[in-house]
């Protein structure tokens, strides 16, 4: 199973924030620090504010900040909110279904059951859970920094906490 580029975006425009809670950032900014293009961040930015996960600050409109705690994200549903199918297999989707052996096969029922896990465990972490310390923000914002001059970044001296 892969995320959208839309998922990636919004979970990458979510830690951003997270990071930078004094400051209002830019979407440029942050497809500038990740190195990518700015169509999925737009996308991801224009569903988050939708969903009221973020908000527009500064006098032209363009900044945004996080408008809610970042341990009131949970990771599960905002995949949930930003995936537009979440079918493992064909014989998820009833109206689509060609596989004739539907009826008896019980694949269907155990890649239903592998996603409500992983959706569950997803659950139970939420954006604070990505930013984890002020240390992590700080290795954030210096790969950040590094990425924007074209730098690979050192993550060795991270570690989970």
């Amino acid at each position: 199973m892969r995320l959208s580029p839309r998922t990636e975006g919004a979970m990458r425009i979510l830690i951003f924030t997270g990071v930078h809670r004094d400051r209002e950032v830019r979407i440029r900014e942050i497809a500038d620090a990740y190195h990518m293009p700015l169509e999925p961040l737009e996308e991801a930015h224009s569903l988050l504010t939708e969903l009221g996960l973020i908000r527009p600050d500064g006098s032209d409109g363009e900044g945004l900040r996080l408008a809610v705690e970042p341990d009131e994200i949970r990771v599960g549903w905002l995949i949930r909110h930003t995936e537009d199918d979440l079918s493992l297999v064909e014989c998820f989707d009833r109206a689509e279904n060609t596989c004739p052996i539907t009826p008896a096969c019980m694949l269907r029922h155990i890649f239903h059951e592998a996603r409500s896990q992983f959706l569950r465990t997803l659950d139970g972490f939420t954006v604070a859970d990505c930013l984890a310390s002020p240390r992590r923000a700080h290795a954030f914002v210096h790969m950040w920094t590094k990425a924007s001059w074209g730098a690979s970044g050192d993550t060795d001296h991270l570690d989970a906490g």
